[in-house]
């Protein structure tokens, strides 16, 4: 069976202008939430935490 392979460039424009902002903001987000869980700390902070970490390695890694 082939495998289908995702090339960045075949999303539509909305698709990658969204992904690029995503991008753009990922790191200073996970910064205040960071702060903010160091404070406060919830089960939902931690978990918020968690998966921002996690998207911001994905777009440092180029996976998403």
């Amino acid at each position: 069976m082939k495998r289908r392979h995702f090339r960045k460039y075949s999303y539509p424009h909305w698709v990658r202008q969204c992904r690029d902002v995503c991008h753009q903001f990922i790191i200073p987000i996970t910064i205040v939430q960071t702060v903010r869980t160091i404070f406060l700390p919830t089960s939902f902070d931690v978990l918020f935490l968690a998966i921002l970490i996690l998207l911001a390695v994905a777009f440092h890694l180029d996976w998403v």
